[in-house]
């Protein structure tokens, strides 16, 4: 029998801001994701950790710095994605401001109560909806 196959990380932020809304990017690229919204984030690089791919990530695509906090786990675990990939999120907040970036159309903050009215990647559908499922 075949050893299943070893998913690749994927890390993504909640960003959320004093008022309580959560940051959310809509990526510009590529064109099956362009037009979704996302938490940003991206792959974990060989040697890195989940943390430290998340604050360069985020610098890379909004310019801004954050500060990681708790993670959000699914079962105890990661999200799975795919076959080839699984997400770890983590709550974070706004050191420097964002900007969109190259590989966003636009960020934008939205009451989390708002979030599942949004058109997500895949990946992060069950997650916004857990958000505003557990909104005070």
């Amino acid at each position: 029998m075949p050893e299943p196959a070893v998913r690749r990380l994927v890390v993504g932020a909640i960003i959320t801001g004093d008022d309580g809304r959560v940051l959310a990017a809509q990526r510009s690229y590529p064109e099956q994701f362009a037009g979704l919204w996302e938490f940003p984030g991206a792959k974990v690089e060989p040697g890195e950790s989940p943390e430290a791919a998340l604050s360069r990530e985020v610098w890379e695509e909004l310019g801004c710095r954050i500060e990681i906090g708790d993670e959000l786990t699914r079962d105890g675990g990661a999200w799975p994605v795919n076959e080839r990939l699984e997400l770890r999120v983590y709550h974070a907040r706004l050191v420097t401001p964002p900007t969109a970036g190259h590989a966003h159309h636009t960020v934008a903050w939205f009451p989390a109560a708002e979030l599942p009215t949004l058109a997500w990647l895949p990946a992060d559908t069950a997650i916004a909806r857990l958000l505003a499922d557990t909104a005070v």
